[in-house]
């Protein structure tokens, strides 16, 4: 039992390095605010963008395309920015994993896809429902996606489908998604789902299983405006509300075990 505890510390502290510099509320750590850098994957469509627009203005001196494929570019490198997340620490926190607008907080069951046995060694979610916690991405957000626990990867499920509004309710059934299961070391197992939207046309995972990560680590991008759904462990309530912005990797969307009904005001 001993080693078994010694061996779950040490992947802790592992986990907590993976993360970056540590920043606690007495100050410690060196922050400064700095332009936050373009992920890879938006890179190549910043830089055709770029290159068209220089052509049209350059080459061939037609302005009224040239100018409007400018903005496009800043556009593109600002839409695939990936800054730099302080990623709370502790064993029950589970971290929001897209930035965004909690657009729905319900009780439903999982995915087919996270409840079955998939013939793995490791079990799905189960059925039963459960806490989904809706978050809506314009195409103004941020749009790199983090794991909203630390823990092994089981379970990557690519669906095609529609592109409807990702804000529906039924873009959870209907859209092209991707549902990522992570089990954590003590066994407990959490799911999310990342949904193509109106105008997204991609899903690119970043994880595969067998993928161990920390809390708060990139797990893949959606182009273009989309949305992700958490579902909660059984027993555990949102400690986010309707409407709320959240900052994936930053904010706390719940607290394994913990139940209680928090209340906002619209002002």
């Amino acid at each position: 039992m001993r080693a078994k505890g010694l061996f779950a510390s040490a992947r802790h502290l592992r986990e907590r390095i993976m993360a970056g510099e540590i920043f606690d509320n007495k100050g410690r750590g060196d922050a400064a605010w700095g332009w936050p850098p373009v992920h890879p994957e938006g890179r190549k469509f910043g830089i055709i963008a770029a290159v068209a627009s220089l052509v049209f203005l350059i080459v061939l001196d037609w302005e009224i395309v040239g100018w409007p494929l400018l903005f496009l570019t800043f556009g593109i490198f600002a839409f695939f920015r990936d800054p730099e997340r302080v990623v709370p620490q502790g064993d029950d926190l589970i971290i929001c994993p897209a930035d965004g607008l909690v657009s729905l907080i319900q009780e439903v069951e999982p995915p087919i896809e996270l409840q079955i046995d998939d013939g793995s060694a490791s079990p799905g979610l189960g059925s039963g429902t459960v806490t989904r916690i809706s978050i809506f991405m314009s195409v103004f957000d941020v749009h790199i996606n983090r794991a909203p626990v630390g823990g092994t990867v089981r379970r990557v499920v690519y669906v095609p489908g529609k592109f409807m509004n990702a804000d529906l309710d039924k873009a959870s059934e209907e859209n092209e998604r991707q549902h990522i299961l992570i089990e954590r070391t003590d066994g407990v197992r959490f799911g999310f789902t990342q949904i193509a939207g109106l105008v997204a046309r991609r899903i690119v995972p970043f994880v595969k299983p067998g993928d161990i990560l920390a809390a708060g680590q990139r797990v893949g991008l959606i182009r273009f405006g989309s949305r992700v759904d958490v579902y909660l462990p059984r027993g555990t309530d949102s400690k986010v509300l309707m409407g709320q912005k959240v900052i994936a990797g930053e904010t706390v969307l719940a607290e394994l075990g913990k139940q209680q009904t928090i209340e906002g005001i619209n002002q």
